[in-house]
């Protein structure tokens, strides 16, 4: 194993523990709001570090280009979208959780 696979390794490993906190967070959290909060940056940090590990194997710069540019759009859309959920549940009435 090279250093590069071993680095490529630590990075999809450390997305896909990205991916399970943001789910578990879906699961776990009391309303909306904190789901909708680690839902997205759980997966928006956990899919950069895996785009990071693949962008470590690959051979052409164009090919981390597009990597990169799945990133951005995924980031941008999860932000959208989970305002767009956000809103419309402050309208529904929803109140964010207090202790």
């Amino acid at each position: 194993m090279t250093a590069i696979d071993l680095i490529s390794s630590v990075l999809l490993i450390a997305g896909g523990v990205f991916f399970l906190a943001g789910t578990l967070g879906l699961l776990r959290f009391p309303d909306v709001y904190t789901r909708l909060h680690a839902l997205t940056k759980g997966d928006n940090v956990g899919l950069g570090l895996v785009i990071a590990g693949l962008a470590v194997q690959v051979q052409s710069w164009f090919t981390v280009g597009k990597l990169l540019m799945i990133w951005v759009l995924v980031m941008l859309a999860s932000a959208s979208i989970s305002h767009l959920i956000a809103r419309r549940a402050l309208l529904r009435g929803i109140k964010p959780w207090k202790r």
